[in-house]
């Protein structure tokens, strides 16, 4: 074998190989703050109702590697744009009695992107810090999905995600003594831009 031909095809070879681990390197999204939105379900009266709100403004990334299925995910929620759409109620939450924004003015979910099927995550592992105090919770993924946004030139991720929690764990308790049930469902629609250059 000629040794000019071999050495060039290496070359080339080795710089394939090369280019395959760069375009596997993982990608930062950038939380989209005018397509996020945190929002919750929870209880008033123990049955009597159900009180639904959201937080306005969220801010945070999503790294995502596709390649290697693995990503993680670190969200700030501004605890001070809580809205029920009711006045007297969202300054209600955000006084010491509940979420007590002065002193907490955010809320933060950081976590890893895992249990992926079919090219995407289902879940993710994380903690919630809320009202001071930090705790593990899992989201599920009910959707995943990444593509070119029509728009904007550069890929975009979106989601949607659910979980559980008990606010009496955050020490967020208003209400156990009225026979509020202490359960909240989460629900997270989130969308994220990949990070310009």
């Amino acid at each position: 074998m000629r040794l000019d031909i071999i050495r060039p095809a290496v070359i080339v070879g080795l710089a394939c190989g090369a280019a395959s681990v760069v375009l596997a390197a993982p990608t930062t999204y950038e939380i989209d703050p005018n397509h996020t939105y945190p929002s919750f379900e929870a209880d008033h009266m123990g049955g009597l109702s159900k009180w639904r709100g959201k937080i306005n403004s969220s801010s945070g990334t999503i790294t995502v590697d596709k390649e290697a299925q693995t990503g993680k995910v670190d969200v700030t929620m501004d605890m001070t744009t809580i809205d029920f759409g009711h006045d007297a109620l969202n300054t209600h939450a955000q006084s010491p009695d509940m979420f007590n924004v002065a002193e907490f003015p955010t809320a933060q979910f950081t976590g890893e992107l895992v249990d992926w099927k079919n090219g995407a995550p289902t879940a993710v592992d994380g903690t919630l810090t809320l009202h001071g105090v930090s705790k593990p919770v899992r989201l599920e993924i009910r959707s995943f999905k990444c593509q070119p946004h029509p728009q904007q030139g550069r890929e975009v991720c979106g989601a949607d995600a659910t979980a559980q929690i008990n606010r009496a764990d955050f020490g967020v308790n208003f209400g156990q003594n009225f026979g509020f049930d202490m359960g909240v469902t989460l629900n997270i629609q989130v969308e994220a831009l990949a990070r310009q250059n």
